[in-house]
């Protein structure tokens, strides 16, 4: 720690900088510099507002109960520096943080100490809130929420409702309220789902059928059911070997009613406006695959007269299917399970089972607490015969049907044609059950493994018209699709990956449904007016208690346990009657899914955001434009869950009328990470790694050895360093200047708090430069500034502003600190007022407070918030000479300075008056001479 007491009175120490920078915060706060007024609302002002503005986002928070990291603040720098560019730039830019406070840590920690999940997570806020703000973040503090106020829950809610009395209209490719599809169902002019006549239903039937549409509805479901935790989990929140992410319990697949979102609707919608979006590929890449648009064809297979519908994008490989396959939670395994195995079946194809009843049931079993992800990434194949065959259509022939856990239901029908001969996965499966292998597509060796490429057809030919053989893929596919419809036996189909959206958790801390159940159990969505649902007041927050191995157990969700909370007897229309509250709560993800809207319209007690207010922040600028927030920028984890979820909630929105723009986020940005060592002991045990000390290339801690690894920074590896260290021994704005010189933003680079020191001697030879350090008076001549200084000075400002507008922060710093060494070395006693005005400008972004200190130390009485950012003369940026090599016989003999456009014979002639070109060619034969303008002079000579 520098002591305050060391060298003059005005260097600027650690003491110095954290007296400036709780200074201009104070003022910032006071002043409100950062609020970004609105069109209409509270937040509006009287005059004109800018048209140029710019929204920028920080990804939602989550407020850890063990703070902020210096790994945690790398994006939010980096999008304070943005902003205050665009300020100075004479943008109204809108910039603030809030946070994702519902959650799964502060409910276990309510569980293990009896505090309100609501006091530890204000307690987190606040903690977090008083961090952020020691790094000088310009945050419009009026815009802040938290997800767990009710004030903004209360929309979430009524943004759910909307969803809930929403349907899509696939004709229209666009969500409709409800009532305007009950209107079409009672007049005829639209059939139900089945497609029955509504006006002929009674009112249970009704119901039902207007639920059918609904994009939100409940759903007898396949979940992961973890009764460790007492919640169901979404796939995302499952490991790849079967375990909850959080607690690392095991995860049981069960059928349980929960609340489902129909994003599956979406699928064209969410992959086709990816193409507007200024997003990472990466990150497109990573939605196209989760959404996994595929064109091809449902094949109707038949067994027991039962149809078995497969969906395959490979038509033409029908003849090659030598069995099925069908998922273990498939409706048809019940029916296709037979009482016994043929005489002659493979003992490989039973499970260990006596009778395909007892081996069915056992490998479904086994396999319930897999994931998706483990089912589908297991490299061992495991299957049961079922004792059921089933006819393949092209050719007649009856084909065994298994069910095996690589078959998943969520994808195409649950049932496969398995071709081994040209599918990796059907080919392993194929030889550990001792199963054909047929080669339909030329080219490989199956007897070794199976052919995924291209070639013609063989063996594809029946005695009804279709045959394939010799033709190439694409011709093949479309004969085997065409035979398939004209002899019905298929349909032209496209698949998605894609699945509905589990919208339910059994926890305690989070949202409410705004849902009601009446004594039938028929679900009623509450009117506006008795929003928000908030939370009751339980005494436990434990829910029932569960084995984690049971897979039997049933979710008993905490606020079951609130009775007086879950009967209620309100009156929604029809006079009073009794309901019963549903007692799951929203997932974490629905808050973020809208949180910048609120962040534009925060104290709106009318509407979730007034859509002239969202119309001048994200509306689209142009026909091409899908509006949003002008720069998103957060990890690249979030890629197909939030990026996913909060696009299909806004264009839910943007259907039913409530916003402008298409999109919620027009351009992503990704930010790297963080990096440190970390420790472990002979253990394996991680320790202190700011305890541990380095000798002859070994480390140690308390005297024992210990092993040096490399990883995230986390409170876990025990190698986190918390901003407020650095910022009480270095200042805050040394911390910012460090992060963003690290390297680029879009990678991963490490943390040396040794290095920090770099970053603080560069603001201090920037202060030297115009302060004096014993009187703290500006240190300025008024002389005019030199060619050289000015080509230094307008070619700086050309690149750092260059680098500011595309994130290239760490190229800033190396700009500035070239600059500030010219001047240092060019101007040892007074520097020219012209030369460090602009620099205290540029450098501002970065390094706020200091810059604010100088500004006002160099005379000007306004912050440098809104300064103009410094422009470049185009003059300063092209050199009026150069200087070029000269060569003789190919080897570099001088340099000589010319004319930046001299031309050939210019050159050739200034290169042999060269006093040294002279001296080296006296007495020789110019045999030849070769000019590259503006590169060098060759002289052969001989």
């Amino acid at each position: 720690m520098t002591n305050a007491t060391e060298g003059p009175a005005f260097r600027y120490t650690a003491n110095l900088a954290n007296d400036i920078e709780k200074k201009w915060q104070k003022y910032w706060k006071d002043n409100g510099t950062f609020n970004a007024p609105n069109p209409v609302g509270d937040l509006a002002t009287d005059e004109k507002l800018p048209e140029d503005k710019l929204f920028v986002q920080d990804m939602f928070p989550y407020p850890s109960g063990s703070g902020l990291h210096v790994g945690h603040p790398l994006g939010y720098i980096a999008t304070d520096v943005f902003a205050r560019y665009h300020r100075m730039r004479g943008k109204n830019v809108l910039h603030t943080l809030g946070y994702d406070a519902f959650g799964l840590p502060a409910e276990q920690y309510a569980i293990q100490t009896g505090t309100h999940p609501r006091t530890t997570t204000m307690n987190n806020v606040e903690n977090m809130r008083k961090q952020l703000a020691s790094l000088g973040l310009g945050h419009d503090m009026r815009r802040s929420v938290a997800t767990t106020d009710p004030e903004f829950f209360k929309w979430t809610q009524w943004i759910f409702l909307q969803i809930y009395n929403a349907w899509f209209d696939e004709e229209q490719q666009k969500a409709r309220p409800i009532d305007q599809l009950i209107d079409e169902l009672n007049s005829g002019k639209r059939k139900t789902k089945d497609g029955r006549d509504y006006s002929a239903l009674d009112e249970d039937a009704q119901r039902q059928a207007i639920d059918d549409y609904r994009l939100v509805y409940l759903s007898d479901s396949m979940v992961n059911w973890c009764p460790g935790l007492g919640t169901v989990l979404a796939n995302e929140e499952v490991t790849a070997d079967g375990r909850s992410e959080r607690g690392n319990y095991p995860v049981f697949r069960k059928r349980l009613r929960q609340w489902m979102m129909r994003i599956t609707a979406y699928s064209d919608r969410l992959l086709d406006d990816l193409e507007l979006l200024d997003w990472p590929e990466k990150v497109k890449s990573m939605q196209r695959n989760w959404i996994g648009r595929s064109r091809g064809a449902e094949v109707v297979f038949t067994s027991n007269g039962e149809e078995l519908k497969v969906f395959t994008t490979r038509p033409d490989t029908l003849f090659g299917a030598s069995y099925m396959v069908i998922a273990p939670e498939h409706e048809l395994v019940e029916k296709l399970t037979a009482a016994s195995y043929p005489d002659d079946v493979d003992e490989r194809w039973t499970y260990g089972k006596s009778t395909p009843a007892e081996a069915i049931a056992a490998y479904k079993s086994d396999v319930a607490a897999k994931s998706d992800l483990e089912r589908q990434e297991n490299k061992e194949k495991t299957g049961a015969f079922t004792g059921s065959y089933a006819v393949n259509p092209v050719n007649g022939e009856e084909i065994p049907v298994f069910i095996a856990d690589y078959v998943l239901m969520g994808y195409g029908t649950g049932a496969i044609m398995a071709v081994p001969a040209h599918d990796e996965r059907d080919y392993e499966f194929a030889t550990a059950f001792g199963l054909p292998i047929r080669e339909v597509v030329a080219g490989g060796n199956i007897a070794e493994e199976a052919y995924t490429g291209e070639g013609e057809h063989v063996n594809s030919a029946n005695d009804e018209g279709l045959d394939i053989n010799g033709l190439g893929k694409q011709e093949a596919i479309d004969a085997a699709n065409e035979w398939l419809v004209a002899n019905n036996k298929g349909v032209a189909r496209i698949q998605y990956k894609l699945r509905d959206w589990l919208f339910a958790r059994q926890r305690y801390w989070g949202e409410p449904f705004p849902i009601v159940y009446d004594e039938d159990g028929h679900a009623h969505a509450l009117p506006d007016s008795m929003l928000p649902v908030e939370l009751p007041e339980v005494e436990d927050y434990n829910p029932v208690s569960h084995d984690p191995n049971d897979a039997d157990s049933e979710p008993a969700p905490p606020l079951a346990k609130a009775e007086d909370w879950v009967n209620v007897t309100l009156d929604l229309g029809d006079g009073e009657k009794k309901y019963r509250r549903d007692t799951n709560v929203m997932p974490q993800w629905a808050g973020s899914s809208w949180y910048q809207l609120r962040y534009i319209d925060p104290h709106n007690s009318e509407e979730f955001c007034n859509i002239e207010n969202e119309r001048y922040w994200t509306g689209p600028r142009s026909e091409n434009d899908p509006g949003g927030v002008d720069l998103y920028v957060g990890g690249v984890e979030h890629a197909v869950l939030h990026l996913l979820y909060s696009r299909f909630w806004h264009k839910v929105l943007f259907d039913l009328g409530y916003v402008t723009s298409k999109e919620p986020y027009r351009r992503l940005y990704n930010q790297g990470y963080i990096q440190a060592y970390a420790y472990t002991d002979s253990r394996g045990v991680y320790v202190p790694a700011a305890e541990v000390e380095e000798r002859d290339g070994k480390f140690y801690y308390q005297g024992e050895e210990v092993n040096q690894e490399y990883g995230k920074m986390g409170k876990s590896l025990k190698n986190a360093v918390a901003p407020d260290e650095i910022g009480e021994e270095f200042g805050a704005d040394t911390l910012r200047v460090y992060e963003m010189s690290m390297g680029p933003l879009d990678t991963s680079r490490p943390w040396a708090t040794k290095d920090v020191v770099g970053s603080h001697r560069f603001l201090q030879r920037l202060w030297r430069l115009l302060v004096d350090e014993e009187t703290g008076e500006a240190l300025l001549s008024e002389a005019d500034l030199t060619d050289e200084d000015n080509k230094h000075l307008h070619r700086t400002i050309a690149g750092v502003a260059d680098d500011y507008e595309n994130l290239r922060d760490n190229t800033v710093v190396a700009k500035l600190i070239e600059y500030v060494n010219y001047l240092t070395k060019t101007y040892p006693d007074l520097v020219p007022r012209g030369a460090v005005v602009p620099l205290v400008q540029m450098v501002s972004p970065l390094a706020p407070h200091i810059a604010e200190e100088l500004w006002s130390r160099l005379g000007n009485t306004e912050s440098i918030t809104f300064a103009p950012f410094p422009e470049y003369d185009e003059k300063w940026l092209v050199d009026d000479t150069v200087e070029i090599p000269v060569q003789i016989n190919g080897k570099v003999k001088a340099r000589i300075q010319v004319p930046a456009e001299a031309s050939k014979d210019e050159l050739e002639a200034i290169a042999l008056a060269d006093p040294k070109v002279v001296e080296l060619t006296d007495g020789k034969n110019l045999v030849k001479t070769i000019v590259v303008p503006g590169r060098m002079v060759n002289l052969v000579v001989k």
